[in-house]
């Protein structure tokens, strides 16, 4: 073959290299609609994507690479196999979630990228563009010559388009209960090397559009976070505890939990969106007819607060015979056995609810039979749940989990983990399956965000991660601008354990600090809204028995379902209001919040199917600056024409359970 050394001459003048010429063309994969495009390609430095939504560009060209401890950085110097396309749609059921059952659809591709030399190691990177979002996973397959790797960096960068304003919770280090006050930001504002958490909202308020950074089926790997370098967010991720570097351990074949973008022109988009679960492997519990969602009980709350009796509180029968007398007789499902007088329910010698040397999660103290408490709940149909430290747990989950079963409890609140790194996340991941084999369901406290693995393993009912209104016993930064900011940051990973169910509103100028029945901030429509706006499979009665008995909208929560069919949200605007409707059944529940400022807006009712409804409505009551516990109720009928205009007080809420009208014959 004869070169044109004139014209090599020309392209290397013009600094274009001959490997320029030979790249491979993009790889272009869109969502079923058409509108959300990722392009891929590599570059002599490492491989690159961009993501674009409609007509305009969300993600700038960003690189992705990684760095292991035995062969350095894969980035450079790599070759693309053959994309494989494929097709995505199938329904699957989701029994606990905020929609059942679930459509997964996508288009997807695998990227098979393989070093052109040295050690030729291959790494895949999956993509997945939903109409909603994005995700992509690095998979490490079986091959020749690599079969074991410690990961010490993840160079997954996310360059997004222009100056966003970001909400974010940022955080000092990677301890941490992610328990924070978010921050609006612009992403120029950012400090670099800041370390971020996970889900991260961008905004950009002038083209309404919206984007959620988060993960997806997080096992056996290292928890997610953002920084800032270069003006693009990076990925970091949270180290294990050894302290020489290593990030992730393991074994080929092996793969990273997806990194997700969740993506929409309406901030409501990201919250109805179903891309989390449907990135998560099916079900590993074949019968999960013991799994029960429902409301409960937690006592710890409101500092076991009893009426007068004539038996005395403590650790024993009769405290918690009275309490399951309170869920049986108002449709709570599960009552939590916690503490007394600041002491674990269980055999301890630790401080502060910190495991001592001769801690016994499986015994439970002097005075307090468990199996009498189990069988008496049982026998009024109310399920009995504990609290339990992790380290009370830990190398003896098998054990300790039998004795629960043998007790005859539903299941508990593990909590106090306060990391994230992968031998937490494995230790996580067994407690689950450990806690299906003996039908116990979990509630993870002191820890990370979902990513989703409630579709994989159904008894995991909800999670914490959140700053809540158990700081309402120390603290006063639980207040209705805080609150308004999660169902758009850590709420967009899925089920939030709030605290919720004070019913005890007090004006800004007469809230104090106090253990015992703590009070609250916002008004009492405020709290009602948020069992609806914040999803979770095992919302809080956190309240004490008197504190409800009498009460206005008490009669609501008694029958608010756990779990959902269909969640919309017809109303929103970022850190000012927002309005969820989750259906069960035939039946919808619509709770709106909003922050400090009261305010009159509009809902449409389109989400509701064709056909006359009933409505039953909680608003606001007069005067709630000095009466924020005062609620207004009517009853009205509605269709999916109308649209209501809803007036919220300061700190305010509303609430509507809508029911099909029946037909008169």
């Amino acid at each position: 073959m004869k070169i044109n050394l004139s014209f090599l001459f020309f392209l290397l003048s013009a600094g274009i290299s001959l490997a320029t010429l030979a790249a491979p063309k993009p790889i272009r994969l869109a969502s079923p609609d058409g509108q959300l495009v990722f392009t891929f390609r590599l570059t002599d430095a490492a491989p690159t994507y961009r993501v674009d939504f409609g007509k305009k560009s969300v993600v700038d060209e960003s690189e992705l690479a990684m760095t292991f401890a035995e062969t350095g950085r894969f980035g450079a110097n790599l070759l693309l196999e053959k994309p494989i396309f494929r097709d995505v749609d199938e329904l699957y059921d989701l029994p606990v979630g905020k929609a059942n059952p679930v459509r997964n659809h996508c288009r997807e591709v695998t990227l098979p990228i393989v070093e052109r030399a040295g050690n030729r190691r291959k790494v895949n990177l999956i993509v997945r563009a939903y109409n909603d979002g994005l995700a992509f996973r690095y998979e490490f397959p079986e091959q020749p010559g690599w079969k074991t790797f410690t990961l010490t960096d993840e160079q997954t960068t996310f360059r997004l388009t222009g100056n966003p304003t970001l909400h974010t919770l940022f955080r000092p280090n990677f301890i941490t209960s992610h328990e924070g006050i978010y921050d609006t930001i612009l992403l120029s504002a950012v400090k670099a090397d800041t370390l971020m958490d996970v889900p991260t909202l961008a905004e950009w308020p002038q083209e309404n559009l919206f984007v959620g950074i988060t993960e997806a089926a997080l096992v056996n790997y290292a928890g997610l976070y953002l920084t800032k370098q270069n003006g693009s967010l990076t990925s970091r991720l949270s180290p294990l505890t050894t302290g020489n570097g290593a990030i992730v351990k393991a074994t080929l074949p092996h793969r990273s939990p997806w990194r997700v973008l969740l993506v929409g022109n309406r901030v409501g988009a990201l919250i109805e969106s179903n891309i989390i679960t449907s990135l998560n492997e099916p079900s590993k519990i074949s019968d999960i007819s013991w799994i029960r969602p429902g409301t409960t009980t937690f006592p710890w709350w409101n500092g076991n607060i009893l009426p007068d009796t004539n038996f005395a509180g403590g650790n024993n029968f009769d405290t918690q015979k009275y309490y399951i007398d309170f869920c049986a007789d108002n449709h709570i499902a599960y009552h939590s056995v916690v503490e007394y007088g600041l002491h674990e329910w269980y055999v301890s010698d630790g401080v502060n609810f910190q495991p001592g040397p001769h801690t016994d999660a499986a015994r439970a103290v002097p005075g307090l039979d468990m199996k009498q408490v189990c069988d008496y709940g049982k026998s009024r149909g109310v399920g009995v749940r504990v609290w339990v430290h992790w380290g009370a747990l830990f190398g003896r989950v098998e054990e300790v989990f039998a004795q629960y079963e043998a007790w005859g409890l539903s299941g508990m609140m593990v909590d106090f983990m306060d990391r994230d790194d992968q031998e937490m996340i494995q230790w996580q991941e067994m407690v689950l399956q450990t806690a299906a084999r003996h039908k116990l369901h979990i509630q993870f406290h002191g820890v990370q965000k979902p990513t989703g693995l409630h579709r994989t393993y159904p008894n995991e009912l909800t999670r914490e991660g959140v700053l809540n209104y158990e700081n309402n016993k120390w603290n006063d930064l639980i207040t209705p601008d805080h609150d308004i900011t999660i169902p758009f940051t850590r709420g967009l990973a899925g089920p939030t354990d709030y605290h919720l169910g004070g019913f005890r509103a007090v004006p800004r100028d007469k809230f104090k600090v106090q253990y015992h029945r703590p009070l609250m901030l916002g008004t009492r429509c405020h709290q009602l809204a948020m069992f609806v706006v914040l999803e979770s499979n095992l919302p809080m009665l956190a309240d004490y028995p008197d504190a409800y008995h009498g009460q206005p909208g008490f009669d609501w929560l008694r029958q608010l379902p756990a779990t959902w069919n269909e969640t919309r949200v017809p109303a929103a605007d970022v850190n000012h209001y927002i309005t969820t409707a989750r259906r069960s059944g035939p039946d919808w529940y619509v709770g709106t919040l909003t922050n400090h400022e009261a305010r009159t807006i509009t809902i449409p009712l389109n989400f509701l199917p064709t056909g006359m409804f009933t409505a039953e409505l909680y608003a606001d009551g007069l005067a709630t600056d000095q009466n924020p516990n005062a609620l207004v109720q009517e009853t009205r009928t509605v269709s999916r024409v109308d649209v209501l205009t809803v007036k919220l007080a300061a700190g305010g809420g509303h609430v509507m359970r809508i029911r099909p009208t029946p037909n008169k014959e």
